[in-house]
């Protein structure tokens, strides 16, 4: 009698959306005869819905119950605090994998080479974000609320949404999932005006 032959094995790096819907179209498209291991160095899935997304958008956020659907298929395992160039080489998925797909995302942000971009004060929107967001890189971010008027430079989605956070009372956030260090930061806020500066 033949052996069957092993169902191939794909590693899809990085659980946000886009690694996600990865690995549910590998399952779709081979009629479930694949293996996909999703790996993320955090510890937890779904990426920017989890991180990326301002607590006062729910209904966005509410996408992570579709991608906790794709975890729960059973070709589809997760791994978390997996970190590749840390714990796993690219040699080492090349050696148990079929395929390797890189699904992680911007992680650094881009100067705009202008003066006074790295004085006190001036900070980057992700590192923002991942703060109020509660992204455990940001556990330890202590940002100053202190100045009453705060510039944004951009006015895209991140933009409009750091905006909002500024504008936001503490209380009007209460009720969302944002942590509790935050809430207390944005109760001692001064911040009366932010204006929002585009090209």
């Amino acid at each position: 009698m033949a052996r069957m032959a092993a169902p191939p094995r794909v590693a899809v790096i990085g659980s946000g959306p886009a690694g996600l819907y990865a690995a549910e179209a590998l399952v779709k498209q081979t009629d479930g005869e694949v293996r996909v291991d999703v790996l993320d160095r955090l510890p937890s899935p779904y990426g920017l819905v989890r991180y990326g997304v301002a607590p006062d958008h729910p209904s966005i956020k509410s996408i992570a119950k579709y991608l906790q659907r794709v975890l729960e298929t059973p070709q589809v395992r997760f791994f978390g605090c997996v970190e590749l160039g840390r714990d796993v080489s690219r040699t080492d998925l090349l050696s148990c994998y079929d395929a390797v797909l890189y699904s992680t995302g911007a992680m650094v942000d881009r100067h705009l080479g202008i003066p006074g971009e790295d004085l006190p004060g001036s900070i980057a929107a992700t590192d923002f974000v991942n703060w109020y967001c509660g992204h455990p890189d940001a556990a330890d971010h202590v940002f100053d609320l202190t100045a009453e008027e705060v510039a944004v430079i951009g006015v895209g989605n991140v933009a409009v949404d750091v905006v909002r956070i500024l504008a936001k009372t503490a209380e009007e956030l209460r009720e969302t999932d944002v942590r509790e260090q935050v809430l207390e930061a944005l109760a001692k806020s001064r911040v009366r005006r932010v204006h929002m500066i585009g090209r």
